[in-house]
């Protein structure tokens, strides 16, 4: 890495985002040691930096750590994916004002490239970032510049676990011999892309910190790891071979399940389940500018219960044309729905899934004789548009297809006893403050 310029691409990644989006609302939570719970309220997900200290694991069943919450004092919460939802946009927003080229690469990173603003000063600008988001957000960010992308993890994980780098680290700044010596205390396992188990080999190979990684040969890696592994030494030495993707990659299928809040044994509960799911599916779908060839269903029981008769099918029913209209994906989720259930069984847990994609644009749409005409084609985008910009608006479900019907008691929905209020996306749960 020596003789390399300094970094010019930047990662901005929220600390502890799940917990820290429950703090922005709740400053008595502040050094309260916190865990976001899975869907059913099941297991860790998310942990706050006090309760990593504690040894706590991603993973963790909830009802083993009822003893340590109570000596600790940790709190729950249960997973708030509508709120997480628009805090990770209001931050994208923000960071994406800083370079045009930005790559957002989850809910809580994403990588600038300031290759066009060579003149730019980096840790100033990191600093601005950090300084834009707290103020605008409340949510702490670090960020890491490198050369490369690999480069710019490392960076930003520098920036998290050494406190005198203040949340912004350039590692180009460094000189050589100090690069050298701060690579070769960090383990390998904190690399981008390198795994608990990879990471046990490269020990075994001699191989054990980031420095020690990045002098190998890469062709020698590629010929004992692979050649995934060797674009990763190239990068840790200053050669890009991973792209800003300011575009993301469309989807080649698209999936939305959830495990139930209670069991369900009754079709027409689990009709509105599909529906529900159908509609979020199909947003996703018109987001990215796709249209569904097929739709497929699936419903399970729980085969943990060996008391349980177990029956858990999926099928998939082609399209006549492709489309990304909730309404028809729905009536055709619905038809695979009722050729698969049966009576008598636990159900658990369904899904669905939008397969076989394509671009809208490169699709001439119409119905199988071609005889829907121009006008009902746009009143069918108008609709859809529409039920798009309600839901973003109000939330998910707010508006949605009926033909499932509306059950009062929603068994199937996601048991989450500890869900804090949506206070950016609901007026009725706003925060209330008094003087």
């Amino acid at each position: 890495m020596s003789g390399t310029p300094p970094g010019r691409i930047a990662l901005v990644d929220v600390n502890n985002f799940y917990c820290s989006c429950e703090r922005v609302f709740r400053p008595d939570l502040e050094n309260v040691p916190l865990v976001v719970l899975s869907n059913n309220d099941g297991c860790v997900v998310a942990r706050s930096a006090e309760v990593k200290t504690l040894g706590v694991s991603v993973g963790t069943p909830w009802f083993q750590l009822r003893d340590l919450a109570k000596k600790h004092g940790i709190l729950a919460f249960s997973s708030n994916y509508t709120f997480y939802g628009d805090m990770s946009s209001r931050v994208m927003r923000i960071v994406g004002q800083f370079s045009p080229d930005q790559e957002i690469y989850s809910i809580d990173e994403t990588f600038l490239d300031f290759a066009r603003q060579p003149h730019l000063e980096l840790v100033a600008t990191g600093r601005a970032i950090r300084a834009r988001i707290q103020q605008w957000t409340g949510l702490p960010v670090c960020v890491g510049f490198g050369y490369t992308k690999t480069l710019a993890k490392l960076a930003n994980h520098v920036a998290k676990k050494y406190p005198e780098w203040q949340g912004v680290c350039d590692l180009g700044t460094l000189p050589p011999r100090d690069r050298e010596a701060l690579l070769a205390m960090i383990e390998v396992r904190e690399v981008w892309g390198v795994g608990r188990r990879l990471a046990a080999q490269l020990i075994a190979a001699g191989i054990p910190s980031v420095a020690d990684l990045q002098a190998c040969d890469p062709k020698w890696i590629r010929a004992r790891f692979s050649v995934v592994l060797e674009r990763t030494v190239r990068e840790l030495q200053g050669r890009t071979c991973l792209d800003l993707e300011t575009m993301g990659p469309a989807r080649k299928e698209i999936i939305a399940s959830r495990s139930f809040g209670s069991p369900v044994y009754r079709l027409d509960e689990l009709a509105e389940a599909i529906r529900e799911y159908m509609a979020r599916a199909a947003c996703r779908l018109r987001q990215q500018g796709s249209v569904a060839a097929s739709v497929g269903v699936w419903i399970e029981t729980n085969r943990f219960r060996k008391q349980d008769s177990q029956y858990s099918p999926s099928a998939t029913l082609p399209l006549v044309v492709p489309t990304d209209d909730t309404r028809l994906l729905t009536q055709t989720a619905q038809a695979v729905l009722r050729t698969v259930f049966r009576s008598g069984y636990r159900y658990v847990k369904a899904g669905v899934m939008l397969l076989d994609l394509r671009a809208r644009r490169d699709l001439q749409q119409g119905d199988l004789f071609g005889i829907e005409s121009a006008v009902m084609t746009a009143r069918r985008a108008a609709l859809t548009a529409t039920l798009d910009r309600v839901n973003a608006k109000w939330g998910p479900g707010t508006l949605g297809i009926g033909s499932a019907g509306l059950q009062r008691d929603r068994r199937w929905m996601m048991a989450r006893g500890k869900l804090s209020p949506a206070y950016t996306t609901k007026w009725s749960e706003l925060r209330r403050v008094r003087a």
